[in-house]
């Protein structure tokens, strides 16, 4: 169902893709499972359908949706978000090809990039976004075809300017990427900042629930969306039916979540900073945080992510983390339930020993929906349990 652009992003996101069924009228639209498809004829396929791993009338619908939401022309829609990632530098690179990175990039990202496809081949050089002068030194000083960037980023929250980026990038004849996972469509719209290429690991914000792993490609381009499309289809690292259906279901309510995940995020946030236990609060929406201004220009809202840095270190850091009641300890972010994670050792260990790697007296929280209050004491409890 193609829902006009001028439409609010709620009634995107409720409509986009999710036209009624016509033979009984329901209103969600079936979950197709099947993995082939009859075809009248030889070569004569239904709707173009023909085996599962090149389409999917469920994974489709998603699709659609992902690019209504990003302001792209195209979208697809992976197994998970390192799956898309792989796909999409599988795409549009070739060996001897260059990225420049954030040098606070997602761990799971830089061990792709510089373990996986760097024995194909394919440089890298970790540098920090917010200095522009030298991106641009990265930049011309290689080969560049992309330049990847996190905003906010994972975990230490900076804000880039992607503007900015985009003009170092185009300038250079590169492409600029942008994770957007951290603020979700909702939030922020990469491609209409002039970036080429919005990445997503579905499995957080767009999903919503803790119960499905996803990623995402969005372009406004023809042209590579052609390529990006045909990796998907000969590698087939695809997203399944069930997967697809529950992305969909989560996507539909991702604004009215954004706005909670975004208050919460700010009330702990403003909590913590008062607190005489912590070193340092990183979370955008606080007018002391060095990307604020940018944060308020390209995005809508500040989101729910927030990280902590303790002047007990390690030992403050493990403490907070293993005593709390409400957020659960584990990896992942961006679910309705509020999360804490301690990155030095889970979600960024592979990049321990690097430029990247994560200050080890500092929590990443993923505020979630509940009460306000509620975060608030079990935070205050947990405190409590410093040595």
């Amino acid at each position: 169902m193609s829902v006009p652009e001028n439409q609010g992003f709620n009634t995107r996101a409720v409509h986009a893709g999710q036209a009624f069924e016509p033979r009984t009228g329901a209103v969600v639209p079936p979950l197709h499972f099947s993995s082939t498809y009859a075809q009248d004829g030889i070569g004569g396929l239904r709707e173009g359908y023909e085996y599962g791993r090149g389409g999917n009338p469920t994974r489709d619908a998603l699709q659609e949706q992902l690019a209504a939401l990003e302001g792209g022309t195209h979208a697809y829609s992976f197994s998970s978000g390192l799956a898309a990632e792989d796909s999409l530098i599988r795409a549009l690179t070739r060996p001897g090809d260059h990225i420049v990175l954030g040098n606070d990039a997602y761990g799971g990202t830089y061990r792709l990039i510089s373990r996986v496809l760097g024995g194909w081949g394919i440089g890298n050089t970790p540098v920090d976004m917010a200095d522009l002068d030298a991106v641009r030194a990265a930049v011309a000083a290689n080969k560049t075809r992309f330049v990847w960037v996190e905003t906010p980023s994972n975990p230490l929250m900076k804000i880039t300017d992607i503007a900015a980026l985009a003009g170092i990038a185009h300038d250079a004849g590169a492409l600029l990427v942008v994770d957007n996972t951290f603020a979700s469509p909702y939030l922020q719209n990469p491609l209409a900042l002039g970036a080429d290429v919005v990445v997503h690991s579905t499995t957080k914000y767009i999903g919503g629930h803790s119960d499905v792993v996803g990623g995402a490609v969005v372009v406004n381009d023809a042209e590579l969306a052609e390529r990006i499309g045909f990796v998907q289809f000969a590698v087939g690292a695809v997203s399944g039916p069930m997967d697809a259906f529950l992305t969909t279901r989560g996507l539909k309510t991702l604004g009215v979540r954004m706005d909670r995940h975004s208050l919460n995020g700010q009330a702990v946030a403003e909590w913590l900073l008062e607190r005489p236990e912590v070193e340092a609060v990183l979370y955008p929406g606080l007018p002391s945080h060095p990307g604020h201004e940018l944060a308020r220009k390209q995005m809508r809202s500040f989101g729910g992510m927030v990280s902590v840095q303790f002047k007990g270190g390690e030992a403050a850091a493990r403490k907070v983390a293993e005593s709390t009641s409400v957020f659960t300890l584990a990896e992942s972010l961006g679910g309705i339930e509020s999360l804490m994670n301690y990155p030095s050792e889970m979600t960024h260990a592979s990049v321990k020993g690097t430029e990247l790697a994560v200050p080890v007296n500092l929590l990443r929280l993923s505020c979630g929906i509940e009460d306000v209050e509620d975060l608030l004491a079990d935070l205050d409890q947990a405190f409590a349990a410093i040595p």
